[in-house]
């Protein structure tokens, strides 16, 4: 392992897919992760590839390009995907995971490799003297970087990086819950046609919702850097800052109540918060939608107004921190290597992909990718007709203002010729299946 040619920085998601790649193809990498020496602002757990937000990993269905994007990963062996799977906990139609035994998993699969060395170390630059010696380096140090490896990373880009800011939403204990109030069920009873359903909901009347409302407006917030505009990722908008644009924008939104009936009454609620399974034992739920910039106290006081939460305990209050990425269709070749530096390449969410299964796409590409080239082959882009094709063309499509992106069909071209409304999805699903197959047919099987 004293010989390995290639450094990692940054035991995320992206880091971790990408040593594990290199590894199956048969190299030797050293993984820096600065855990558990040092912790960023949102990071709790010591393991590896921790999940800081939700634990939804978003739809699993093909019909939607994140769920194709699963199907695409999978299909290239993904170890994320795998442990994904395998720590899966009920969410419906969407995968959702247990966060703490997917991070031991990906960890346990690190710590056994024998192509891949964990140091535990704070890679302050990308001169750091521990880089001495590499051929390749990857920076695949997240969003949330140290402010030293953000600023250098800044310097070899020729500005400063880009930011937003990114709430959390609370984790509570299912057994603080007011079991006569909240009931199980999911929308329209869709997701498991002969249970309960697979998420528990906490149900309004309109005066309940409009005093919720009222104290959301009204609640103390936390403040971003007094030097920095506080701009967030419209994905990912806190609860309170929803509630902002109008009354009915989270009656209408995360708190939308259709397809669910409050048993107490016959009736469907006025609004409704659902709270996800948060482990494999269910004794702890997320708040859906409920991303929260509040102070600790104010979401006590505040989330406790919701029918069923009054006598609610924390698990995990919900946050606020600040996510770098840089403008890559400016700073990055096709490669995602620097314009400025080729030997050093980034991936994951520091490049602009926004979420874990987009993150953790990056870095098995780059894995893939420079696998390839280790046994003398360049490796063909995925077409951009596909999850993995379009989110890779768009790190490379200059815009006036580069913002983060999930995996979406408006990323992949359009369809040929008039189609209906209703079967978009499944013929953007279709082509990115068939186009997929045929590319990797022809590249990925050629070089097992």
């Amino acid at each position: 392992m004293t010989n390995a040619k290639i450094a990692i920085i940054g035991g995320g998601l992206a880091g971790c897919e990408c040593a594990l790649t290199l590894a199956r193809a048969g190299l030797d990498a050293v993984l820096f992760e600065q855990k558990p020496l040092f912790y960023s602002a949102a990071h709790k757990s010591p393991h590896l590839a921790e999940l800081v937000c939700s634990n939804s990993l978003r739809s699993d269905e093909s019909t939607s390009a994140i769920g194709l994007l699963k199907e695409e990963m999978r299909s290239l062996g993904s170890y994320f995907m795998r442990a994904a799977d395998s720590c899966k906990v009920p969410a419906g139609k969407a995968l959702a995971v247990d966060r703490e035994a997917l991070s031991i998993q990906i960890s346990d699969e690190i710590l056994n490799n024998p192509h891949i060395q964990l140091v535990e170390k704070r890679i302050e630059g990308l001169d750091d003297s521990f880089l001495d010696g590499f051929d390749k380096i990857i920076v695949a140090a997240g969003p949330m970087a140290s402010e030293n490896l953000s600023n250098d990373i800044a310097r070899h880009t020729g500005g400063e990086n880009c930011y937003f800011y990114d709430a959390i939403a609370p984790i509570v204990w299912t057994q603080s819950l007011d079991m006569s109030i909240v009931f199980r069920a999911s929308r329209y009873g869709r997701d498991n046609m002969d249970e309960e359903g697979d998420y528990l909901n906490c149900p309004m009347n309109r005066d309940e919702y409009m005093n919720f409302h009222e104290a959301l407006l009204a609640g103390k917030t936390m403040a971003a850097h007094d030097f920095e505009k506080e701009i967030h990722f419209e994905g990912c908008m806190p609860i309170e800052a929803l509630a902002a644009r109008g009354p009915k924008t989270l009656s209408f939104g995360p708190l939308k109540p259709v397809g669910l009936v409050d048993p107490r009454t016959g009736h469907r609620p006025w609004a409704v918060i659902q709270l996800r399974t948060e482990n494999r034992n269910g004794d702890a739920c997320n708040l859906v939608g409920c991303q929260t910039k509040l102070l600790q106290a104010e979401q006590k006081r505040i989330f406790s107004l919701v029918p069923g939460l009054a006598h609610v305990e924390f698990m995990r209050y919900g946050s606020m921190h600040r996510n770098t990425y840089i403008n890559a269709p400016k700073v990055l070749n096709p490669d995602l290597s620097l314009k400025s530096r080729a030997n050093v390449y980034l991936a994951g969410q520091i490049t602009g992909v926004e979420g874990y299964v987009e993150s953790a796409a990056c870095g098995l590409w780059l894995g893939l990718q420079l696998g390839a080239q280790a046994r003398g082959h360049e490796l063909a882009k995925p077409p951009i007709t596909s999850a993995l094709g379009s989110l890779l063309k768009f790190l490379q499509t200059p815009v006036k203002v580069f913002q983060p992106s999930n995996a979406t069909f408006g990323l992949m071209p359009e369809l040929e010729g008039k189609t209906h409304k209703k079967e978009r999805k499944l013929l953007y699903s279709k082509r990115a299946q068939n186009d997929f197959a045929a590319w990797r047919s022809s590249n990925i099987d050629k070089l097992s």
